[in-house]
């Protein structure tokens, strides 16, 4: 579970850049989680509770953004989902193929 990692770097980054820039409160932690990532939002959700316990962030809130995993076909300069379309362009939006 390497999502320990992401949170406690998450929570140091944040709360140096509080001290360095004279920031008293903070009461919302917004994080951006791509579904490419290989990192699984709910886990962060969960780990961060128990990372924050005790320190200056133990009462912000945690907004865990999902951020869709676009690409870009190679052939017919589509943008389409990886997850929803299992890495390959939809067939009706693929080239000389026929729309039914």
């Amino acid at each position: 579970m390497h999502e320990i990692g992401v949170v406690r770097a998450m929570v140091k980054t944040v709360t140096d850049y509080a001290a360095a820039n004279q920031i008293d409160e903070i009461s919302e932690i917004v994080a951006d989680c791509g579904e490419l990532s290989l990192v699984i939002p709910e886990y962060v959700e969960e780990l961060y509770p128990p990372v924050v316990k005790g320190t200056p962030l133990e009462n912000t809130k945690l907004i865990v953004n999902i951020v869709p995993g676009m690409a870009e076909c190679e052939d017919c300069d589509e943008i389409f989902n990886v997850i929803e379309c299992k890495i390959h362009v939809p067939e009706e939006r693929k080239p000389g193929s026929v729309e039914t």
